[in-house]
């Protein structure tokens, strides 16, 4: 069967998501999108989606990217209008395109990045309780930007990830960077990949920095442990959103794809 490839942008709210994953009697993004697309095209094989990045239950998306094959005689004009009058309102497909050649949502994908936010005047927003983690202490920027520097570059982070049987832990950091706005902080990570709960760890040893509960000898330490660090603190997920992911230009994607397959290893 003749296919052509397409790639979905896509938005959610992950607080009803239990992730992105498909799962027996869970909603999940994915779930929701495969149930729906073949739907609304009238087809009668189910459909698979890839994404560039599978967001634990609670986290939020504004820039997911995923992409789908179908058979090139199915009519996929007005694909992104129709889901927008069936899919519900925490989920929003964005724009629907013919993806170039080469193009895989997840493997030829350069970086993904994230942003974590943090309330702690003290006197935190309800109408943001949903987006923003309040903390009960002040936390110290410029700390925090100092223990972000210890990792960058590449690692591995098996002292922050739960391992996965067969996957590695090893990730390059791109950029570590806390700005504060006000009564909050926004902390943006950005990476070639992440493994699981990545991110939120990071974020609680960084903040534990930043709380002066740690000094960075103890997140020299944490680095260098070869397996989950129990001292790190995994933040909930409510506070985290995946922001955007980069892609190469269209004549290297085929090549990044295959790049990405490769183990990574430590040199």
């Amino acid at each position: 069967m003749t296919t052509n490839r397409w790639r979905l942008d896509i938005s959610y709210h992950g607080r009803d998501f239990s992730g992105w994953a498909a799962q027996p009697n869970r909603r999940t993004v994915q779930g929701v999108l495969q149930d729906w697309i073949p739907r609304v095209l009238r087809l009668t094989d189910p459909v698979e989606l890839v994404v560039a990045g599978r967001t634990d239950a609670g986290v939020h998306a504004r820039g997911q990217v995923a992409h789908l094959d179908l058979p090139v005689e199915v009519d996929t004009d007005s694909l992104q209008h129709r889901l927008s009058r069936v899919l519900p309102p925490d989920l929003v497909v964005r724009r629907v395109s013919p993806a170039p050649p080469g193009f895989d949502a997840r493997f030829a994908a350069i970086w993904r990045r994230y942003v974590y936010r943090f309330d702690d005047s003290g006197t935190p927003d309800p109408l943001l309780t949903d987006h923003v983690l309040s903390m009960r202490d002040r936390l110290d920027v410029d700390a925090m930007n100092a223990a972000g520097e210890l990792l960058l570059g590449l690692h591995d982070f098996a002292a922050f990830c739960k391992r996965r049987e067969g996957a590695t832990t090893i990730r390059t950091l791109l950029e570590l960077s806390a700005v504060r706005e006000g009564p909050r902080v926004a902390y943006t990570v950005r990476a070639d990949a992440f493994c699981h709960s990545m991110v939120r760890s990071l974020m609680g040893a960084l903040t534990s920095v930043g709380s002066g509960r740690r000094d960075l000898d103890w997140l020299r330490g944490v680095l260098a442990t070869p397996h989950r660090e129990s001292s790190v603190p995994v933040l909930p997920a409510h506070g985290l959103c995946l922001e955007e992911v980069g892609y190469p230009t269209d004549d290297l994607l085929a090549a990044r794809a295959t790049e990405a397959r490769s183990r990574r290893e430590l040199s």
